[in-house]
């Protein structure tokens, strides 16, 4: 947290610099990485070379952070979500499924919902983590953006357990997909009779 916050000031402070970006990111260390990302022009980016980094974005934090604040802002966002989901590296699939998760709470159109259900419920139990991770924030983004799918979505997490047991701090929100998608829709429904 404390780095997170060092770096943002240092890329403030330094602005887009997307040559600078490039250097840092080729430095193949992780807090370089994470500047390139800040100070980079998302939109700069080949589809080819953002294929490139995310493959060589092995830090959890990197690749999250590259796919947060570089590929969703980019043209090819949508092509390599459909690439990167078919992937057979689980992390790469991970960043597929991530995009994903995006798609189903702000533009679901043209997704096929049930579909990813359907995966989800055949694959998700036995995902290595981060792929698990991600497949299991897609199941609840579905289950609080789409009413329709809701019920499914919970029994889903229901037999599957995944993240059942995770270790959550106080006053923050179970990963566990049954809890969560309650907690949101609750939240939602709180903000509508507020």
């Amino acid at each position: 947290m404390q780095r997170a916050r060092r770096l943002r000031a240092i890329a403030k402070r330094l602005r887009t610099q997307q040559e600078l970006a490039v250097r840092l990111w080729e430095t193949d260390d992780t807090a370089a990485r994470l500047l390139a990302i800040l100070v980079c022009r998302p939109k700069a980016f080949g589809r080819d070379e953002l294929d490139a980094m995310l493959r060589e974005a092995r830090a959890p934090k990197v690749h999250d952070w590259l796919v947060n604040y570089v590929v969703k802002k980019n043209p090819h966002a949508e092509e390599l979500r459909v690439a990167w989901l078919a992937d057979s590296d689980p992390v790469v699939a991970s960043a597929g499924w991530a995009l994903t998760t995006e798609r189903v709470a702000k533009r679901p159109d043209g997704l096929d919902l049930a579909g990813l259900l359907d995966v989800v419920e055949a694959e998700m139990k036995d995902a290595p983590p981060r792929l698990q991770w991600a497949m299991n924030h897609c199941l609840a983004r579905i289950g609080i953006e789409h009413a329709g799918l809701r019920a499914r979505a919970v029994g889903i997490g229901e037999r599957l357990e995944v993240l059942k047991d995770y270790p959550t701090s106080a006053g923050c929100t179970s990963p566990f997909a049954p809890v969560w998608i309650a907690e949101m829709v609750r939240r939602q429904d709180a903000a509508k009779t507020a």
